[in-house]
């Protein structure tokens, strides 16, 4: 059985965040090396598979920029709103997005 994982953004996990498509991708606004420090902080996202990872622009295709860094912004925004301050998010995450 797969992890439910929830999002500070969303309760809706079965439909786009931005279009509200169903069947969505779930992505970790922080990947990689930082990918149980989004599950654990909320900061994952429903996505349609485009906007994923299959076209381009997508967040998996223009990491840093574009949606993904819009992502990003989002998910310290919410963190400095609710958990700390820029020096703990730099902290924690290892760099400032805004």
């Amino acid at each position: 059985m797969a992890k439910r994982l929830k999002s500070v953004f969303t309760e809706d996990m079965e439909h786009c965040y931005f279009t509200g498509a169903p069947y969505p991708h779930i992505h970790h606004i922080f990947y990689g090396s930082r990918r149980k420090l989004s599950e654990k902080y909320g900061f994952v996202i429903p996505l349609a598979p485009y906007l994923h990872e299959f076209e381009k622009g997508s967040v998996h295709d223009n990491p840093n920029a574009g949606l993904d860094l819009k992502l990003k912004r989002m998910a310290q925004t919410y963190f400095e709103e609710h958990y700390g301050s820029r020096e703990d998010f730099r902290q924690v995450f290892g760099k400032s997005w805004l």
